[in-house]
């Protein structure tokens, strides 16, 4: 899944009106926080997350592991936030 600079562009527009939705703090990246990332591209494509100050990972690498993690993009690193995006799967005829 590879986004073209335009598509990026409309993504990050659609992103600046979304609200956090999932908060990563002291614990880091659990199995739960997995969990509701994975429940959330249920309904949605694009998801905002923020990485607290307690986090012990950076937030660089919350992104590269939660992207690897949920088979999902990272379309922008802004400040403590990070917008993911998968695509919802083709429907089969």
């Amino acid at each position: 899944m590879v986004l073209t600079g335009k598509e990026k562009r409309a993504l990050r527009a659609q992103g600046n009106k979304l609200k956090v939705e999932i908060w990563i703090g002291k614990e880091g990246i659990s199995q739960g926080t997995v969990q509701t990332i994975e429940n959330s591209f249920q309904t949605k494509e694009l998801i905002k997350l923020k990485v607290l100050d307690t986090c012990p990972i950076p937030k660089e690498e919350v992104a590269e592991r939660l992207a690897s993690l949920t088979s999902s993009q990272v379309i922008q690193i802004l400040g403590n936030t990070i917008l993911f995006y998968r695509p919802f799967p083709e429907a089969e005829d």
